[in-house]
């Protein structure tokens, strides 16, 4: 019988796991170093402990469980993801690859296989950037693009520093981040998106990622009373807000199918009913698989904020976040590919939408993605949910990728 992981106590670790940051509708809130995280980091440590693992934390609190190999003078083979969430979130978005690389490593004890290579199963720190911007900034600490003390110096809205949080909940650890050798990674994830779940598709095997450039704007007119000051003399920064916004939805549209643009997030000051706008601060976000398309719609943004500026309102367009397009590594999607086919599982290749740990940590290191269906492709909203099934047959492809390249 080909080897397999034990589904049901996934999906029981799982629900364990959602117990942290608990909201109704079976949703979680569980923002990065917050105390409900600090929990769920306890309860990841103790049945890593349970599971003979050893736990080590690096200097940006990312956890590393290790099952040993062998021969331990080799470079480790690695999965996992993040244990994070957005505000009223789902309880599988990133957590399901953490706890379905501890089903690994509880099925290897279980069954009494012993690997040449250590595996690893790391928790990364602030993947969803919910509290920390920007997204993604441990692995990306990790693997150089950011430096250490750029990372721990990383504030929230009430100016706490990501360095002060992880002393706060205990995560301050000592291990160096990054410049480890890695023999081959794998990330395990939820598709986040509706296309398995249309095709009745089990398993997506991830061939590459969208780039994506993030922006802050912000327009500046003059707060007015919205009673007395005539139409013709208003300053209204929400006017410009709203060209904007338009000219972000038509760059997207003009670069479909691939391209999206997003407006998710705006402060307008006062936010008062009776007050002209003085004031809009928003994001923009663009995502392309094509590193030329990104350039390009970010000119077109550039040129729209340009339009905006002038004599009756101030505007301005910061670049504060952008990663590449990648690719993953060939052996390891072929590894991804063999082990659905020999599970018996549907399968087919796709692009990430969205971006991942494994993004950052693919410039250092051959890294895959798997992904599995979510219901309604629904993600970052406490409607988020999978079945046991489709959790299952992900830990199970998982297992068998590990493998192939853990005795390599």
């Amino acid at each position: 019988m080909t080897l397999q992981i034990d589904g049901e106590r996934l999906w029981r670790s799982l629900h364990e796991m959602a117990q942290f940051g608990a909201i109704a509708n079976n949703g979680v809130t569980r923002l990065a170093l917050s105390e409900e995280d600090r929990r769920a980091r306890d309860q990841l440590r103790d049945w890593a402990l349970q599971a003979g693992c050893s736990v080590r934390v690096d200097r940006m609190g990312n956890m590393f469980l290790r099952r040993e190999g062998a021969r331990p003078e080799l470079a480790p083979v690695v999965t996992g993801s993040h244990g994070d969430s957005q505000p009223n979130g789902g309880r599988f978005d990133g957590i399901y690859g953490v706890l379905a690389g501890l089903e690994v490593l509880r099925t290897l004890n279980d069954r009494q296989i012993a690997t040449e290579r250590a595996i690893e199963v790391i928790n990364w720190t602030n993947e969803e950037g919910a509290r920390f911007a920007p997204a993604m900034i441990s692995s990306g600490v990790f693997s150089g693009e950011f430096s250490l003390e750029y990372g721990l110096s990383r504030r929230d809205a009430q100016g706490v520093s990501i360095g002060e949080a992880l002393r706060e909940i205990g995560y301050d650890g000592e291990r160096p981040v990054g410049g480890l050798p890695i023999h081959a990674a794998f990330e395990l994830h939820i598709e986040q998106g509706p296309i398995l779940e249309a095709e009745n598709i089990a398993i997506g095997v991830v061939t590459a990622a969208q780039g994506q450039r993030w922006y802050e704007l912000e327009i500046v007119g003059f707060s007015a009373h919205a009673g007395t000051t005539p139409m013709d003399r208003r300053r209204d920064a929400l006017l410009g807000f709203a060209e904007l916004v338009t000219a972000v939805n038509r760059i997207g549209l003009d670069f479909a199918p691939d391209a999206r643009a997003t407006v998710g997030m705006a402060q307008i000051t006062p936010n008062s009913r009776n007050v002209v706008p003085g004031k809009v601060f928003f994001s923009v976000e663009f995502r392309h698989p094509q590193e030329a398309v990104l350039e390009q719609m970010e000119q077109r943004l550039l040129a729209a904020v340009g339009a905006v500026n002038g004599d009756a309102l101030s505007a301005r367009a910061e670049r504060i976040f952008q990663y590449r397009p990648i690719r993953f590594d060939a052996a390891c999607i072929a590894s991804v590919r063999q082990a659905a086919q020999t599970l018996g599982y549907s399968h087919r290749d796709m692009i990430s939408g969205a971006g991942h740990d494994a993004c950052y940590l693919s410039r250092v290191a051959p890294t895959a993605m798997i992904f599995i269906p979510c219901v309604d492709g629904i993600s970052h909203n406490e409607r988020e949910n999978i079945t046991p099934g489709w959790a299952a047959a992900g830990a199970n492809v998982l297992l068998h990728a590990l493998l192939a390249h853990a005795d390599a």
